[in-house]
């Protein structure tokens, strides 16, 4: 119901069932992160949750607007869904695998592999493919199987630029892997990045401290990253411009409100306030800079290809 709810604002634009359709999905969210909630364990079953899990992807999808009290986004919940089930309600003792109907060994239909709970899984498993997250990493002590599921800006700018790159050297085939990942890349930095609240639209922050306001000094940098390898990325696969365009140009207007502290010489953190914020840094000024400088980007030449690198 919830999943159609989302559907329904998306094609109308009419927001009058957009906080109970947030509050009833957040509701569910539970303590993990999983949509498994403790009083309906000896109910639940892999189809039920997975149907929450594409509720919540649609919601991601769509940027459906999620309450800025929030402790979780709308991709991690569908996200702690898929992990769920490519890890322990995967059943590998028969069939070469597959998800039964119910991961309750007490429930009627624990020995029954069901195409619904199977097939809601592949969805929501090609759905977060189709997204190109970049994560912040692993750890090798434990032979890279676990991952560290953060997201920082910085990194999706390396990978960003990194591919448009590699889709400008294979330039000859448009339909290149790279050509493929580079837009997907930055769509998912779309999503993870900007719009923090409805009245801030394409504006870029750091999604994992900026709210809290629990950024480290390195990590109020991380916007000017993401933002110079954004507008880098146009030089190298013209194709993105106008989506980067589409960022950095909001992006940029409300940074520069954002400088207007001690004389309009100081920048702040959070450019979704409309002014200074009363922080300030080397961070604050690069990102701002960074992120401003940008909309020059076509009046000049792009990099060098150096001679005998």
């Amino acid at each position: 119901m919830w999943g159609w709810m989302v559907e329904y604002w998306h094609y109308t634009s009419d927001t009058s069932y957009n906080e109970v359709v947030s509050q009833a999905i957040l509701a569910q969210a539970s303590p993990t992160d999983d949509f498994m909630m403790s009083e309906e364990a000896g109910q639940l079953g892999n189809d039920d949750q997975v149907f929450w899990g594409l509720t919540a992807m649609t919601a991601a999808e769509r940027s459906f607007p999620i309450p800025s009290t929030a402790s979780v986004t709308y991709i991690d919940l569908a996200k702690g869904v898929f992990n769920d089930m490519a890890g322990p309600h995967w059943n590998t003792s028969t069939c070469n695998g597959g998800l039964q109907w119910q991961f309750n060994p007490n429930n009627a239909g624990f020995y029954y592999k069901s195409s619904v709970a199977n097939g809601g899984f592949f969805q929501l498993a090609a759905r977060l493919a189709r997204n190109h997250y970049v994560y912040d990493g692993t750890d090798d002590t434990g032979n890279c199987t676990g991952i560290d599921h953060d997201q920082w800006s910085y990194n999706a700018g390396t990978m960003l630029l990194g591919t448009a790159i590699l889709a400008n050297i294979s330039s000859s085939n448009s339909t290149s892997i790279w050509a493929t990942r580079a837009p997907g890349l930055l769509t998912s930095a779309q999503h993870v990045f900007f719009s923090p609240y409805p009245n801030a639209t394409n504006v870029l922050f750091e999604s994992m401290c900026e709210e809290a306001s629990t950024c480290n000094n390195d990590q109020f940098s991380f916007k000017a990253y993401l933002s110079r390898w954004m507008t880098a990325a146009t030089q190298m696969l013209p194709s993105l411009q106008t989506q980067v365009l589409d960022l950095i140009a909001p992006s940029t207007q409300a940074a520069a409100l954002s400088c207007s502290g001690m004389n309009a010489s100081i920048c702040g953190t959070k450019w979704y306030v409309g002014g200074w914020d009363g922080t300030k840094g080397l961070g604050q000024q690069m990102a701002a800079l960074d992120t401003i400088q940008g909309l020059l980007v076509n009046g000049t030449a792009p990099p060098l290809i150096v001679p005998g690198s």
